[in-house]
C-alpha cells in the first residue's frame, strides 16, 4: 500500500544532514589542515566527503517521487506539472549562476565559471522531473542502464587520467579557462560539474526517484536489496572504471547510490517507524537557504579580508599551540555549521522557507 508523502520526515532529515555535511566539508578554517575524511579524493577513490553531493542528488530524486509523482497519479495536468518542473529548474540554475557571479565579482576571479553545483542540480531535477511525469518506471530503469553503460563506453577508450579524459577534453573545448581547474601552460582544464559527467549524475537522481517510489510503497526490503546490490556493483566495477567523483564515473554512481539507499532506509526505520528525532530536518526544509546563504556569507568575508582574522583570533591562535593545526580547522567548520543551524532553526520556528 502506498503511504502518504507527508509521513516521511526521514527524507527532510537525510537532506538536512547532507546539507550540513556539505557546509562542514566546504568551510574548514584552514584548507592546509583538514582531516582526511573531510577532503575529497585527489582523483581516484571515494572519501566520506565524496558522498555528499551524490547523496543530495539522490534525495532530489526521492523528493520527486514523493512530491511530483503523487500529483501525476492524482490526475494533475501533465503540461502544467512539466512547466512547473522546468520553471523551478531554471530558477535553480539561475541561482547557481548568480552565486558564481557573486564569487567572480567579490573574489576577483579571472574568469566566470558557468558550471557548478546548483547548475547540475537544476539540470538533473529538470530531466528527472520530466521523466517522472511522462516516462514509465521501465523506461526510467532503461535510461539508468543506458546512461551508466554509455558513459563507460565514452570514457573507456581515452582512459580516466586527469585532464586527458574525454569529459575534461570536452569541457576544455567548450569553455577553456572558465573551468574549475585550468592549466594555462598546457591549455587544458577540468570541471567536476562539467557537461559530460552530468549524464551519470542524472542516473544518480533517477536511482533516487526509483528509491522514493519504493519508499512510498513501503517496499523497504527492495530498498535494502537494491542498496546492497548497487554498492557491491560499484565496488566490482571499480577495477575497470575507478571510483571517481571528479568524473562521476559509473562505478562511483552505483557505489554512492547504494550508500544513499541504505542511509535512506536507516533514516526511514529510525525516524518514520520508530519516532526517533529527525536530526537535520531544519537544514532539510531550508536546504537552498542554507547552501546559498552560507556561500553568500563567506564570499564577502573573504573579499574583505575578515575570514582569516576571525579564524585566527577565534580558533587557531589559542587552539593550535595546545592541539595542533587540524583541530581548530575542524572546530571552525563545526562552528560555521552550528551558526547556520541556529539560522535555519529560527527560520523554521517562524515558518520561513525559501522555496524556488
Amino acid at each position: 500500500m502506498t503511504v502518504p508523502a507527508s509521513r516521511f520526515a526521514s527524507v527532510d532529515a537525510l537532506r538536512g544532514m547532507t546539507v550540513a555535511a556539505m557546509l562542514l566539508v566546504n568551510t574548514p578554517g584552514d584548507w592546509a589542515h583538514v582531516y582526511a575524511p573531510l577532503l575529497h579524493a585527489e582523483w581516484h577513490g571515494c572519501t566520506p566527503a565524496d558522498l555528499v553531493f551524490p547523496f543530495f542528488l539522490f534525495v532530489v530524486g526521492v523528493s520527486i517521487a514523493l512530491g511530483i509523482v503523487p500529483r501525476v497519479e492524482a490526475g494533475a495536468s501533465s503540461p502544467a506539472l512539466t512547466q512547473g518542473v522546468l520553471w523551478r529548474a531554471v530558477k535553480i540554475i539561475a541561482l547557481g549562476l548568480l552565486l558564481h557571479l557573486l564569487a567572480f565579482w567579490l573574489l576577483d576571479k579571472p574568469w566566470f565559471r558557468p558550471w557548478g553545483v546548483l547548475q547540475r542540480i537544476g539540470v538533473c531535477f529538470a530531466v528527472a522531473g520530466v521523466l517522472a511525469i511522462h516516462a514509465t518506471p521501465r523506461v526510467q530503469w532503461a535510461l539508468v542502464i543506458a546512461l551508466l553503460s554509455g558513459y563507460w563506453a565514452l570514457l573507456a577508450p581515452g582512459g580516466y587520467a586527469p585532464f586527458t579524459n574525454l569529459a575534461s577534453r570536452l569541457d576544455t573545448a567548450l569553455l577553456g579557462p572558465m573551468l574549475y581547474q585550468w592549466d594555462a601552460t598546457m591549455l587544458r582544464g577540468h570541471d567536476p560539474e562539467g557537461l559530460l559527467s552530468t549524464l551519470p549524475a542524472l542516473a544518480t537522481t533517477l536511482l533516487g526517484l526509483r528509491a522514493g517510489a519504493w519508499l512510498r510503497a513501503g517496499r523497504t526490503k527492495w530498498l535494502l536489496a537494491a542498496g546492497v546490490v548497487c554498492l557491491l556493483a560499484g565496488v566490482a566495477w571499480a577495477p575497470v572504471m575507478p571510483l571517481n567523483k571528479n568524473l562521476w564515473t559509473s562505478s562511483y554512481t552505483l557505489f554512492t547510490a547504494g550508500c544513499a539507499m541504505l542511509a535512506l532506509l536507516l533514516c526511514h526505520v529510525a525516524i518514520d517507524r520508530r519516532d526517533w528525532s529527525a536530526w537535520g530536518r531544519r537544514f532539510g526544509v531550508n536546504a537552498i537557504a542554507a547552501y546559498v546563504g552560507s556561500a553568500a556569507m563567506v564570499y564577502p568575508l573573504i573579499a574583505l579580508g575578515w575570514l582569516q582574522p576571525i579564524y585566527h583570533h577565534g580558533f587557531a591562535g589559542w587552539m593550535t599551540p595546545r592541539f595542533g593545526p587540524y583541530l581548530p580547522s575542524l572546530a571552525f567548520a563545526l562552528a560555521f555549521v552550528s551558526l547556520w543551524w541556529v539560522i535555519v532553526a529560527c527560520m523554521d520556528r517562524r515558518g520561513w522557507y525559501l522555496k524556488i
